[in-house]
């Protein structure tokens, strides 16, 4: 059996994680949040969370899970433009 290789997330300033190592994300709130301090990135086989500068929907979507499983982000995020130009018959 073999197993495939885990991913690893960019979770900002030159950090990298693990996706299969990563347990816990944790939103920093208040006075902490700011200057690239967006999630606390708790790690398996390390005993302090890492800091990143990545919301936790940005990481998990990276990890492979639907933060929103309606997908109302990636709707949100799609563009709105008309049609410019209708395709040649």
């Amino acid at each position: 059996m073999t197993s495939k290789p885990s991913r690893m997330v960019f979770l900002g300033f030159g950090k990298y994680a693990r996706a299969d190592r990563i347990y816990a994300l944790e939103p920093i709130t208040g006075d902490e949040r700011g200057n690239g301090r967006r999630t606390l990135v708790w790690v398996e086989g390390i005993a302090e969370p890492i800091v990143a500068s990545r919301t936790q929907e940005t990481i998990l979507e990276e990890m492979g899970a639907d933060p929103d499983p309606a997908g109302a982000r990636a709707a949100r995020r799609a563009p709105q433009h008309p049609q410019l130009f209708v395709p040649d018959e």
